[in-house]
C-alpha cells in the first residue's frame, strides 16, 4: 500500500438485492464493474463472519473466527449453480429497499437453502468439491457447525447456561446432542461451502480487474462464540465458563464512561505456550479471504483496556499489556507478507505508536475528527497527514459526512471547516470531504459510499453505544449516476490515485 492509491468501503449487505440483503450475486460483480470504471483500487467491506439477532446483527460481535455470513449466499447464484430453479424464487415476500429487515430475509433464505441443499443431495458433481472443501477447512468445520446447531438448539442462551456437560465438551453427551442435531449440522456445512465458493468466484472477479478487498478483522471474540467453546483455555474464563473480564475501552470522544464490548479477554500466557497457533490459523484463513486486512481496535495487541466481569461501565477497567513483539514476530515467521492496516483511534499511547512505526504499519485519518468539535484532533487536518496512512472521510462508527454537516449545531465546527476550505457552503458538503482526501498525501485513501453518494444521517451504518436500528443500511443502484461515477473517476485521475 505504498503506491497512491483509493477506494470505497461498502459492505456486502448494503448492496441491492431483490432477496433482502445484500449478497455475492449479480449486483456485487456490479459494485466490483463500477470501481473498476471509476478506477479504484480497494474495495472495502465490514467483517463476512455470521452475524445473530442476540446482537443486534453486528458484524464485528460474532460467533466465529472462521465462518461466513450465510445471509451473503445470493439465491441468484444458486440457480446459476442449478440448486435452485427460477420458479423456487417467485414467491418473495416484499422486502424495503434502502434498508434490511433480517427476521424476513432470514425466513426466506432458510426456506430457500433448504431447497438448496436437498437438490445437492440428489446432484453428485459438486460432491468431491465438497468433500475437498472439508478436508481442507477440518480445522474449524466440522466444529464451527456443531457449535452453531447446539448454540440455536438452546435458543442462543450464554454458553454458560448451557447443560454442564454440553458446556464442558463431555464426551458422551456431546455424542448424542451431535446425533440429534446431524441434519442442522451437516445444513451449516453444506451452507459455509456455498459461501466459500461464491466469495471465492467474486474475489477472483474483483483481482482480475485490479481490485484488491480490505476486509475487516475485529480483534475480540464475543463470549458466546465457538471458538471460546472450542478453546476455553485460551480466554479469561471463570471455572463456570463465564468471562472474568471484559475487553472495551476506557472514556473517550465516543464514551464518558468508556465502552465494555462484551467480548473476552484472552489469557496471552496460553497463546504463548501454544506459539499463537490459533492466532496463525485465523490469520492464514483471513489472507485467503483478503488482500488487505485492517485491524479493529489494534491497540489492544499491545495493551489492552480490561474490565472485571459485572461491572455496568468500563470506568473501573485497567491497561493491560500484551506480548506484542514475541506475537508479531512469531507471526512474521509464518506468514511474512502481512498487509495490515492499524484501526489506531480512540485512547493512542507512545507504545502503540512505536509498535506500528517498527512494524511500518499504516494508520487511520478520519477527516470528520478535525473538525467536530468534541473530537478535534490536529493529527487528522490534512496537512497533518503522513504518507504511510490511510485516510477516511468518515467510517461506519460515525456520521456520514452530510449528516454531521446537517444535525450539526455548532457554529464554531462549521466556521472551523469553512476556513480549513476557503470558503463558505451550505450544499454538496461531501464533495469538499472526498476532494480533501483525495488531496492528502496519504498513499490511500477510503471513502465510505454514503459520502460518496451525499446521504445523510438515516445512512449511517452503526451509533457505538446504541444498540438498535444499526447495520440495516442498503443504497439503490439508481443512486449511483452516471454524474457521480465521472465526478469519481476524474477526480481518481486528478490526484494521481488511478
Amino acid at each position: 500500500m505504498k503506491k497512491r492509491r483509493s477506494g470505497i468501503l461498502c459492505h456486502i449487505s448494503s448492496l441491492p438485492s431483490p432477496f433482502g440483503i445484500g449478497d455475492f450475486g449479480p449486483t456485487a460483480y456490479a459494485f466490483a464493474d463500477f470501481l473498476s470504471q471509476t478506477k479504484q483500487t480497494y474495495w472495502q467491506m465490514l467483517p463476512l463472519n455470521p452475524t445473530t439477532d442476540n446482537t443486534s446483527y453486528s458484524p464485528y460481535t460474532s460467533i466465529s473466527a472462521f465462518a461466513g455470513n450465510t445471509h451473503f449466499i445470493s439465491p441468484a447464484m444458486l440457480v446459476k449453480e442449478g440448486l435452485l430453479s427460477e420458479s423456487d424464487l417467485l414467491d418473495r415476500p416484499s422486502f424495503p429497499p434502502d434498508n434490511i429487515d433480517y427476521q424476513t430475509m432470514e425466513q426466506y433464505k432458510k426456506h430457500l437453502f433448504l431447497i438448496a441443499m436437498s437438490n445437492f443431495q440428489v446432484s453428485s458433481p459438486s460432491h468431491y468439491d465438497y468433500r475437498s472443501f472439508c478436508e481442507e477447512q477440518a480445522f474449524w468445520l466440522h466444529d464451527y457447525a456443531l457449535f452453531s446447531a447446539v448454540y440455536f438448539h438452546f435458543g442462543q442462551l450464554p454458553i454458560h447456561h448451557w447443560p454442564v456437560p454440553i458446556k464442558n465438551r463431555e464426551e458422551g453427551a456431546l455424542a448424542e446432542l451431535q446425533e440429534k442435531l446431524q441434519d442442522r449440522i451437516a445444513q451449516e456445512m453444506f451452507l459455509q461451502y456455498v459461501f466459500s465458493r461464491q466469495w471465492a468466484s467474486l474475489k477472483h472477479y474483483c483481482n482480475k480487474l485490479g481490485i484488491q478487498i480490505i476486509g475487516d478483522f475485529p480483534l475480540f471474540m464475543t463470549y458466546d462464540a465457538a471458538d471460546i467453546w472450542l478453546r476455553p483455555e485460551l480466554f479469561k474464563l471463570d471455572p463456570e465458563r463465564k468471562p472474568s473480564h471484559l475487553a472495551g475501552s476506557p472514556p473517550d470522544s465516543f464514551s464518558e464512561q468508556g465502552q465494555l464490548f462484551n467480548c473476552a479477554v484472552y489469557n496471552w500466557e496460553e497463546h504463548q505456550k501454544t506459539g499463537y497457533s490459533w492466532w496463525l490459523e485465523r490469520l492464514n484463513y483471513m489472507f485467503k479471504l483478503y488482500d488487505v486486512i485492517r485491524v479493529d481496535h489494534f491497540r489492544g495487541l499491545v495493551a489492552y483496556w480490561e474490565t472485571p466481569a459485572g461491572e455496568k461501565t468500563a470506568l473501573n477497567g485497567s491497561w493491560q499489556p500484551a506480548p506484542f513483539y514475541d506475537f508479531m514476530n512469531t507471526v512474521l515467521k509464518y506468514l511474512p507478507a502481512l498487509s495490515l492496516i492499524a484501526e489506531d483511534l480512540g485512547v493512542i499511547t507512545p507504545d502503540v505508536r512505536e509498535a506500528m512505526r517498527r512494524y511500518d504499519m499504516p494508520g487511520i485519518k478520519v477527516l470528520l475528527f478535525a473538525y467536530a468539535k468534541e473530537m478535534h484532533e490536529r493529527m487528522f487536518l490534512p496537512h497533518n497527514h503522513i504518507p504511510n496512512s490511510v485516510v477516511y472521510t468518515s467510517t461506519h462508527d460515525t456520521n456520514t459526512c452530510t449528516g454531521w454537516f446537517q444535525k450539526n449545531d455548532i457554529p464554531e465546527d462549521k466556521e472551523r471547516f469553512f476556513k480549513y476550505i476557503g470558503r463558505s457552503m451550505d450544499h454538496d458538503v461531501h464533495w469538499e470531504f472526498i476532494k480533501l482526501a483525495m488531496m492528502s498525501v496519504a498513499h490511500t485513501t477510503i471513502i465510505p459510499l454514503q459520502d460518496l453518494l451525499g446521504l445523510g444521517e438515516a445512512a449511517r451504518m452503526n451509533t457505538p453505544g446504541v444498540p438498535d436500528n444499526n447495520w440495516l443500511w442498503r443504497y439503490q443502484a439508481d443512486q449511483v449516476t452516471p454524474a457521480i461515477q465521472e465526478k469519481l473517476r476524474e477526480m481518481t485521475d486528478l490526484y494521481e490515485r488511478s
